[in-house]
């Protein structure tokens, strides 16, 4: 795979402040020698995406997507690959050719990042899972827990009327998940081998008092659970779970593995994962303390 023409990147949503993509790609760049590559952060929400998107020039190698807008975008790509397609969202854009022959391709590497994330965990096939959330995300850890092997996981949602488009992902993906509501998910939890929960930072921490609160069934009962947010660190899922024995790999993972597959997309190089690491790692750092 050859570089793109560009040299410019940037991670776009609404909010994107927070962003540790900046972290993760400049510390690549930096290690693979592309002096001239920048990736900057851009708050941009779905409204403005189709201006943003059409007034970049050849400069421009690709985009990171986040909340809101992995699913805002695919309409103005002009080319969706397949897995990004099935899933129904889009974390990258590719910027291919120039001029008018330049083409938009639009790529998932979250699904990427979630089977890399749960593999460092020790996790290689997945019989039962729960997964939390019913966002692009979520769709994207159904596709991943398809890839190990468990199609036929059990979903959590705040309302079962708002599952439509996840529903029709899973279809396009051939899994056959179960919908429930949240607040079986203390119940639900503990006997699947892997649960991945796709909620906001703060989003399952009514789920992590209840689960202090209640019985525990040992740590032999709790199989591996990721936890995409990575903040607050550790998040109060994550804390809880680990207190009641159970192991967790934290958002961050997933993170660093998506965002080395958006730097082998951009760039045409291999990712320096472990410079990655250790520059989020830094940056992670303060919430230690």
């Amino acid at each position: 795979m050859t570089p793109m023409p560009g040299h410019r990147a940037a991670v776009l949503g609404h909010p994107v402040a927070h962003s540790l993509s900046p972290t993760l790609h400049r510390s690549a760049y930096r290690a693979l020698g592309l002096e001239d590559w920048t990736y900057d952060a851009v708050d941009v929400d779905e409204a403005a995406l189709p201006g943003f998107v059409a007034g970049l020039d050849d400069s421009w190698a690709g985009l990171s997507l986040t909340m809101p807008l992995k699913a805002a975008i695919l309409p103005l790509l002009d080319h969706v690959e397949p897995l990004a397609g099935v899933v129904g969202a889009a974390n990258t854009v590719l910027f291919q050719g120039s001029g008018a022959g330049r083409v938009l391709v639009g790529a998932n590497t979250d699904v990427h990042g979630i089977v890399a994330a749960l593999r460092e965990g020790g996790v290689t096939r997945v019989a039962t899972a729960v997964v939390l959330g019913a966002g692009a995300t979520a769709a994207s850890a159904l596709a991943a827990l398809a890839q190990l092997g468990c199609t036929a996981p059990t979903v959590l949602v705040r309302s079962l009327g708002r599952t439509g488009a996840l529903r029709r992902a899973a279809h396009r993906m051939g899994v056959e998940p179960a919908f429930d509501l949240l607040g079986t998910a203390v119940a639900m939890m503990p006997g699947a081998g892997v649960v991945i929960s796709t909620l906001p930072g703060h989003g399952a921490d009514s789920i992590a008092a209840e689960l202090e609160r209640g019985e525990r069934a040992g740590p032999s009962s709790f199989g591996l659970l990721l936890d995409v947010a990575y903040e607050p660190r550790p998040t109060g899922l994550g804390a809880a779970w680990a207190r009641a024995g159970g192991p967790v790999v934290a958002g961050h993972v997933m993170l660093l593995h998506q965002a080395a597959e958006q730097v082998r997309l951009m760039t045409g190089l291999a990712a320096p994962v472990e410079v990655m690491r250790a520059a989020l790692q830094v940056s992670l750092q303060p919430a230690d303390e």
